[in-house]
């Protein structure tokens, strides 16, 4: 089966642009993932832990008949490939690579959430997932992403990058 997934990449590590670069070139490498669009790359300000450099974010659209969980299970070896340590929570990374989305489903186990728990609350998420697709939305959900974006008070410090 066939699969749609939207994933989110950031870093704000050394060459956040290269480490970008290098994560979508080891997804488009694994023969059971195709990136089928990429959003353009943002300069957004860091959320949570604000003492650390800006961020790079992405987000792709992939199809895989890779489920959930070992998609998940990729992100995470990208992430380890690329010197991600985790220090502490909503600290700088080298490369963060989250599942947003996959197909229409709700997920929920102890490794996975998805749709992500936070996605609908920030906009350097929405942003680049907007571009990619402008009528998205939640499973079960009434309302697009796009009309939510427009209640989010930090999309000033989502900026479209070079």
């Amino acid at each position: 089966m066939i699969n749609i997934a939207y994933i989110s990449l950031g870093s704000n590590i050394e060459d956040r642009a290269q480490h970008l670069q290098h994560a979508c070139s080891f997804l488009n490498q694994d023969i059971k993932i195709n990136v089928l669009a990429s959003s353009s790359i943002y300069e957004t300000d860091p959320v949570g832990y604000t003492d650390q450099g800006k961020f790079l974010n992405i987000v792709l659209k992939v199809e895989t008949d890779l489920t959930a969980e070992q998609l998940l299970e990729k992100c995470l070896n990208i992430e380890q490939e690329l010197g991600r340590i985790r220090e502490f929570r909503w600290g700088p990374r080298t490369i963060d690579l989250d599942i947003l989305l996959f197909n229409n489903e709700n997920i929920e186990t102890e490794r996975l959430i998805v749709p992500h728990p936070r996605m609908h609350e920030r906009a350097f998420v929405l942003v680049p997932l907007i571009e990619i697709d402008p009528t998205i939305q939640l499973p079960n959900a009434t309302t697009p992403l796009h009309q939510i974006l427009d209640e989010i008070p930090d999309k000033e410090g989502v900026r479209l990058w070079r």
